[in-house]
């Protein structure tokens, strides 16, 4: 069952005060020593219950040995957003929230929790971006780190493609600079259409793996895409791609990108999705080479970026279950 955690007024880096809940679930118990927990932070468009797949008794985090804790990032509809926030900071008012505004909201609730070291952090995403800065950012607090097709920071070309989903929902009149009375429904359509683009590779496309996703054609899976975020608010996905544009994990620290990931003290597994167009493979492999010991270990697939998404394809939830039992019993 989603429980709330009530920040109060949460301090962000940007210098605003945020009124602040977060939603998040715990699966599993908590061991007396507390040496058993995990924490996975949710995605862009996900929640915590996008991660069950996951989850369970033998599963990939098998919860007769695990407690593990999952969070609704800020901005994600669940937690705190423009969409349920207060008047004060709802809608376009939304404060940005970093990557490591979002952690250090995490560390607050773990701290409540009685966690204080986290066996494994996992994420697919922008979940990888939040695993990516815990990891930075309390490196005596995470035994491992398993970052799933996602980044330490976001990257010039990864940035430039959020701004043209952005720039599809913003063109909409009816979007009135976050000011909407109704949904913006034809800029949410054009976000959804052009973000299709992006999520699967081109071979995807090439070979019709799209039916083994329950799309006939490639026509279906655009409108497929385009309903789905017609039904979601626009000011949440556009605050929650303010969080991911923020990500950076050298971001003020001495030594910048390099050191933050060099000082990372956990066993690591980076496993980027081989045919991802924005969080891509040669960005992982810098990556990998720039934390301590860390094993490069690509998810072969044509999926593009959906690749290793939680409950999408048995082929790469082996691959992680793999890596998760690696990291738990190195």
């Amino acid at each position: 069952m989603p429980a709330t955690f009530d920040l109060g007024r949460f301090a962000l880096e940007s210098g605003a005060n945020l009124p602040a809940r977060l939603v998040y679930a715990t699966h599993g118990t908590l061991a007396a020593d507390g040496g058993n927990a995990v924490l996975v932070p949710s995605y862009y468009t996900g929640t915590a219950d996008s991660y069950r797949p996951w989850i369970g008794p033998g599963g990939v985090l098998d919860t007769d040995r695990l407690f593990v804790v999952v969070v609704n990032m800020l901005g994600n509809g669940v937690s705190t957003s423009p969409s349920n926030a207060e008047a004060e900071v709802a809608g376009p008012r939304f404060p940005v929230v970093t990557v490591r505004d979002q952690v250090r909201a995490q560390r607050r609730l773990l701290d409540v929790l009685g966690v204080r070291r986290l066996r494994l952090v996992v994420g697919w995403s922008m979940g990888a971006m939040q695993a990516y800065e815990w990891a930075a950012s309390y490196p005596d607090d995470v035994e491992a780190l398993l970052p799933i097709c996602g980044a330490a920071r976001c990257s010039p070309h990864n940035h430039v493609f959020l701004e043209g989903v952005r720039a599809a929902l913003a063109a909409d009149p009816a979007f009135r600079g976050g000011e909407y009375g109704k949904p913006p429904v034809a800029g949410l359509a054009a976000f959804g259409r052009v973000y299709a683009g992006w999520a699967y590779s081109r071979d995807f496309f090439h070979h019709g793996t799209y039916r083994e996703l329950g799309y006939a054609s490639v026509q279906a899976l655009l409108d497929g895409w385009a309903a789905d975020h017609a039904a979601m608010d626009a000011n949440d996905l556009l605050a929650m791609i303010d969080t991911w544009q923020s990500g950076d994990v050298g971001r003020g620290r001495p030594g910048g990108y390099e050191g933050a990931l060099g000082g990372v003290r956990a066993r690591t597994i980076v496993m980027p999705s081989t045919t991802d167009a924005y969080f891509t493979a040669a960005d992982s492999e810098i990556e990998a080479a720039l934390v301590p010991g860390a094993e490069l270990r690509p998810l072969r697939s044509e999926l593009g970026h959906i690749a290793g998404r939680p409950g999408i394809r048995a082929a790469e939830t082996a691959v992680i279950a793999g890596a998760v039992r690696d990291l738990l019993t190195g």
